[in-house]
């Protein structure tokens, strides 16, 4: 099926544009993940800091026959144009944000692209006109759903991947 206005897709979900102001990733029938789950994770983020794209609504479009987990529209920059040392205040900005939603229980789980995967090593995290924004919670994971031994260990991977787009963030 063609999907209207479609802005990305990958292994299991499309996102497609509502309006200038929201997005939809669709959920269709033999989608394997959970909308509860994902829009539960989104909103618990979203009440620790502004790094993920905002929740807005749980809905379904009759015509596409996929539930739709809404959420803002982030237009995403190219961050290239900018400085270094504005590269670095926006780096660090993320970062803090990222402590932030790790102390309070929240993993995104995603933040490197797998390498069989194509796309850009780090096309989850976006750059808009608010700073750094990180979308796509679909595999993240929260301690009180997981523990904390699981925890823990999302969070050592994550680390890892923080510093290397660290490092690709300010050097490209």
């Amino acid at each position: 099926m063609k999907y209207p206005r479609l802005l990305s897709y990958g292994a299991n979900n499309k996102v497609i544009a509502l309006t200038d102001k929201e997005v939809a990733k669709l959920f269709i029938a033999d989608t394997p993940s959970d909308i509860g789950s994902e829009a539960e994770k989104l909103k618990f983020a979203n009440g620790i800091n502004d790094l993920l794209s905002k929740f807005i609504r749980l809905d379904y479009d009759e015509n596409l026959q996929a539930e739709m987990l809404v959420m803002e529209r982030i237009y995403p920059i190219d961050y290239r144009a900018y400085e270094v040392e504005k590269r670095e205040l926006w780096a660090n900005v993320f970062m803090d944000e990222m402590e932030q939603l790790h102390k309070a229980g929240f993993v995104h789980r995603y933040i490197r692209r797998p390498s069989e995967i194509s796309g850009q090593p780090f096309d989850n995290i976006l750059l808009g006109s608010n700073g750094i924004r990180l979308v796509d919670v679909g595999i993240s994971a929260l301690r009180k759903q997981v523990g904390e031994k699981l925890f823990n260990k999302y969070l050592e991977v994550e680390v890892k991947e923080l510093e290397e787009f660290r490092q690709y963030f300010l050097s490209r």
